[in-house]
């Protein structure tokens, strides 16, 4: 399992230039106009994660295999977009198919850029983007009441607990507020999760800034900070400018230009660990002679669970997992060494798998 970002804003904020520089490759198309992305470009990368060579190294494994996470380049949302404006239908669709959402905010000021709305205002920009993505929602929750509460009156139980989280995400969102900020208990996630709304999926704020304000932001950004602190959401800040640079040098080279401009690691590196933390992602690990390999699971699963994530039948058949926490696992030397000093446990159904777990799963066929 790795995760699936969708990256929205408005036109020309910088998000194709993001998203090439994240994926590496050329494949949208960058430019100073609207609707230069016609189609969601996806680009699929490895999560970088350095505990990876490190037990690799320790297990002489042939190959490391790490996790993934895919980036959905959508269109330049505009103003009128839940009505069709600007390809706005088509577009809107491709957001209801990702885990997180995204939304990059120009930060900068650059009289060659032009804005759609012909000022900077990251705010104004946030809300014009979530007011049409509210809109989308109430329109798409209107149309489904009356049909729920037929079947409801004919006491269909579900129909009943949709009607219930249909009513309650209405009341948010009359209120201007996104769907996200709705609360809800664990057991109606997936029902919650099925109502496939815009608003629904949880927001990590992109502040795209100039290269000076790379490594301490600006007044632009901090605004968005503050702005994502008050709907509980995420914000980075990001020069894509400077990731483009980044993405176009040899992996040698690019410690030194980081240092250069003040940074300490990738964009990319931030957005990922800023993307797990907001989807309750953590990583455990299965290292050998054949490969070591990342795997992703939520935060909170279990043992046999986690197993099914390699195959069904290991979670089927789930015995007990052998388990070394990372830090055991270098200290130790490896393996064997874990075992010698006692570091390794013998887990059972129950145990709830840990970030940097090195596990081997043992299961009945």
């Amino acid at each position: 399992m790795g995760f699936k970002c969708g990256i929205v804003g408005l036109p020309n904020v910088g998000k194709s230039t993001l998203f090439n520089a994240l994926t590496q490759t050329a494949a949208a198309q960058a430019a100073n106009y609207p609707f230069c992305t016609i189609e969601p470009n996806v680009g699929e990368i490895a999560v970088p994660d350095p505990r990876l060579e490190k037990l690799a190294a320790l297990a002489k494994s042939a190959e490391i295999i790490p996790t993934r996470i895919s980036f959905v380049d959508i269109a330049g949302l505009v103003r009128g977009a839940s009505k069709g404006e600007g390809l706005g239908n088509q577009f809107l669709a491709n957001i209801r198919e990702v885990d997180a959402v995204i939304h990059v905010v120009r930060c900068f000021e650059d009289t060659d850029v032009t804005h759609v709305e012909g000022r900077i205002d990251p705010i104004a920009d946030i809300e014009t983007i979530e007011t049409e993505l509210m809109l989308a929602d109430l329109e798409s929750l209107e149309k489904r009441v009356d049909a729920l509460e037929k079947k409801a009156k004919g006491n269909d139980k579900e129909a009943k607990e949709t009607l219930g989280l249909v009513n309650r995400a209405l009341a948010l969102l009359r209120e201007g507020k996104p769907a996200r900020l709705m609360d809800r208990k664990p057991e109606e996630e997936k029902l919650f999760h099925g109502l496939g709304l815009l608003t629904s999926a949880p927001v990590l704020y992109v502040c795209n800034v100039d290269e000076a304000s790379a490594a301490t932001g600006n007044a632009f950004s901090r605004k968005v900070e503050a702005r994502a602190k008050e709907e509980c959401a995420m914000s980075i800040v990001i020069s894509a400018k400077i990731e483009s640079e980044i993405a176009m040098l040899p992996p040698d080279e690019r410690a030194d230009y980081l240092a250069a401009v003040g940074l300490k690691e990738t964009g990319l590196d931030r957005l990922v660990r800023a993307g797990y933390a907001l989807l309750h992602l953590v990583t455990y690990f299965t290292a050998g002679p054949k490969e070591t390999r990342a795997w992703t699971i939520t935060q909170g699963t279990k043992a046999p669970q986690a197993a099914g994530v390699i195959h069904t039948d290991f979670e089927k058949g789930f015995i007990r997992a052998e388990t070394i926490s990372y830090d055991d696992y270098i200290a130790s030397g490896g393996e064997v060494g874990a075992k010698e000093a006692g570091k390794m446990r013998l887990e059972g159904k129950d145990y709830v798998v840990a970030d940097g777990d090195v596990m081997h799963f043992r299961f009945a066929t």
